[in-house]
């Protein structure tokens, strides 16, 4: 009967042993999952900084209006180039001038 008593203790060891190194194994895998999510955090901030900062030189005025100038061949227009568009005055029916004359008289 001891011998029996002795045997299931034994069984029970084991396998909590087993289950011990299988949760530690899992931990490990887990920690090493957290490591390397924690390192591609950290090159996607930097590559964020990147991308803000180059954001902000690109978008600067004189940048701009340099590559216009030399890519696209842009350039300032000068006095002689512009032209003025006037809007002609509406014409005047009788209609309307009959209209403005009736909330005259009113």
């Amino acid at each position: 009967m001891m011998a029996r008593a002795n045997f299931a203790l034994l069984l029970a060891l084991v396998a909590c042993a087993l289950l011990l190194v299988s949760s530690q194994q899992r931990a490990r895998k887990l920690f090493v999952d957290v490591e390397r999510a924690q390192q591609q955090q950290r090159q996607l901030e930097v590559q964020w900084n990147q991308l803000q900062l180059e954001q902000g030189v690109l978008t600067q005025h004189d940048l701009v209006d340099r590559t216009a100038r030399k890519t696209l061949g842009m350039q300032n227009v000068t006095p002689a180039q512009t032209h003025y568009l006037t809007l002609a005055q509406p014409a005047v029916t009788a209609a309307t001038t009959a209209t403005t004359a009736v909330k005259e008289v009113r």
